[in-house]
């Protein structure tokens, strides 16, 4: 892969130091040869080229940072380029300063240009790649077959951070990049099918563009399979992408259906002995299906939220001791009792969720006296009395004998 490694870098740290030492000496010795072709009687400009281009460096060393301009090309930690000289002469031999600078003296005007020429050539070398040629660079390496495991993962780990921003994101399709990503899901390694899946829902995350783009190249039906991987870290990357891909978006959701994604959720929701994580963000997306299918009641609503089993699988979360999987599965039940076809008998007599709700008020209740839990136990037990009351409205509502 085109990339610097430490000893380039030391390098380019001493290239620059000269740059600047030398192009500030060019500056003054151009300006003193001007000053001699105007007045040939002035014996005193080599002198004047010296003691200026001294203050200069130390004018340089005592800078304070704060004045110092930015500079979006930066390298190495710098704030600026000015900053990564000024930490070189800090570094540097001064009497090794001194001599360059008189050797620049001795440069004739001709010679002083071409020398000029040839620095700020190599200045625009030393310039940082920009986030598309380090995205183009990256690719190329996935697309090179030959490229070992580990530059490849190296790729995608690069990959993972460049796409983050919603620019680079909205750009990574035109170099072909969701296509060469997407490929890597199929790749042997697991390692390498985790990265690739985070990747995708990295960029797709809020992205309705994203959205549309890596759905039309067919990648939910991979992440779907994934989830059901025997690496947990896979499976929860894979699915992570699947809600991200699907967030707000009827047509991916519609897909999603399709694909049989519904009983893939409840798979995993059934299976208590899966990694927590995963069932968190699997009960998180019903939550968000749910509310997406109440923000549009036009919908038809799917047989599959009044599925026994389904339902159950969601109220059988709040069992659990980590109170965030608990509060995930409040805001599913929530919005689960709030579809037109929700049956709180099911809730109750199938699913037990009045049990469920009262095994909950007494454990929160409990938590009430713990100084540090208090608040997040009082914001939980509000969100169960908001479910419980709508679950009793429901229930009220279907046995309340008509006069």
């Amino acid at each position: 892969m085109k990339r610097r490694s430490p000893g380039s870098l030391a390098i380019c740290l001493l290239l620059l130091l000269f740059l600047f030492g030398i192009l500030e000496v060019i500056a003054s010795a151009n300006r003193v040869h001007e000053n001699n072709n105007n007045n040939n009687n002035n014996n005193n400009g080599s002198s004047s080229l010296y003691w200026s281009t001294a203050k200069d460096e130390v004018d340089l060393l005592t800078k304070p940072q704060a004045q110092q301009e930015d500079d979006s090309d930066s390298d190495g930690g710098f704030s600026s380029l000015e900053g990564m000289l000024q930490w070189a002469i800090g570094h540097s031999d001064p009497a090794k300063l001194k001599e360059t600078s008189q050797d620049v003296q001795r440069l004739s005007p001709t010679e002083l240009n071409k020398r000029q020429t040839e620095l700020k050539e190599l200045m625009e070398k030393l310039k940082m790649p920009s986030d598309a040629q380090l995205m183009q660079i990256a690719l190329d390496d996935l697309n090179n077959s030959s490229v070992s495991l580990e530059d490849r993962h190296r790729a995608l780990q690069e990959l993972l951070i460049l796409v983050e921003p919603i620019d680079n994101a909205n750009d990574f399709n035109k170099l072909g990049g969701f296509a060469v990503v997407i490929q890597e899901l199929n790749h042997p390694d697991s390692d390498i099918r985790r990265i690739a899946a985070w990747i995708l829902g990295t960029a797709s995350q809020n992205n309705p563009v994203v959205q549309r783009q890596i759905l039309e190249l067919g990648a939910l039906a991979q992440l779907i399979k994934m989830v059901k991987s025997s690496s947990v870290e896979e499976a929860t990357k894979a699915l992570y992408a699947v809600s991200a891909l699907i967030r707000s978006n009827v047509a991916g959701q519609e897909l999603f259906y399709a694909e049989a994604g519904d009983l893939m959720l409840q798979d995993v929701l059934s299976n208590s002995s899966i990694d927590i994580r995963l069932r968190k963000k699997a009960v998180f997306l019903v939550g968000d299906l749910t509310e997406c299918q109440l923000e549009n009641m036009e919908r038809a609503e799917l047989p599959f939220f009044s599925s026994h089993i389904f339902l159950k699988s969601v109220v059988d979360q709040t069992a659990s001791d980590d109170l965030d999987l608990q509060e995930k599965a409040l805001v599913a039940i929530k919005n689960l009792l709030h579809l037109r076809m929700a049956d709180p008998l099911v809730f109750k007599e199938f699913c037990g969720l009045d049990a469920a709700l009262e095994r909950m008020r007494q454990q929160l209740h409990n938590l009430m006296s713990d100084e540090v839990l208090r608040d997040y136990a009082m914001d939980m037990e509000s969100l169960r009395g908001e479910v419980e009351l709508i679950f009793r409205r429901k229930l009220g509502e279907v046995t309340q004998v008509p006069t």
